[in-house]
């Protein structure tokens, strides 16, 4: 039995969810995202509140239930609220700057890393070793987080990187002499 399936989705005053068959169209303040949803899976809108329905309890009904109601969940709240990505850059030399709509980022290569944002999302640099990844999308905003953090990841020696914020690195102990 998917619980995340069963549980309502909440429709916040301000946004919009128009079913065209089985196109999910969103909009809110932040703006707008459409989403195609599985054909087997049933949208219900009743009383500013959604819930998906499955029609069977095969296997693949069960685990597209509880799928479809989170992507839909994400596109409400990617509206109404947006989501955020903060990675920290660790290391001697390691810093980012802003210039223009790029974003520099230096991480011990013998140049520079340009990044260019794709549409719909924002990145910040708030001071030189932090960078805020903001967007309505939820799933772009963490490509987008990850492909930064793929430019260096953490390393387990000395832990310079760029991971995300609150990210655990694993240490590892060093060679030993004799």
């Amino acid at each position: 039995m998917s619980r995340i399936g069963l549980k309502p989705v909440e429709i916040p005053d301000g946004v919009e969810i128009k079913l065209d068959g089985k196109i999910v169209t969103v909009k809110g303040p932040k703006g707008e995202l459409t989403r195609t949803i599985h054909n087997d899976m049933k949208v219900v809108i009743e009383d500013n509140v959604l819930t998906v329905e499955r029609p069977s309890d095969n296997k693949e009904h069960r685990a597209l239930h509880g799928t479809t109601r989170s992507i839909i969940n994400n596109l409400v709240d990617g509206v109404h609220k947006g989501f955020t990505k903060n990675l920290e850059l660790v290391g001697v030399g390691y810093r980012a700057q802003k210039q223009g709509e790029k974003v520099v980022v230096n991480a011990g290569y013998s140049h520079p890393v340009e990044i260019e944002p794709r549409e719909g999302i924002d990145i910040e640099v708030p001071k030189n070793t932090q960078l805020i990844v903001k967007g309505i999308d939820k799933e772009l905003v963490g490509a987008v987080a990850a492909k930064i953090r793929a430019i260096r990841p953490p390393e387990p020696y000395k832990g310079k990187g760029i991971r995300y914020e609150g990210e655990y690195v694993r240490r590892k102990e060093g060679k030993t002499a004799k």
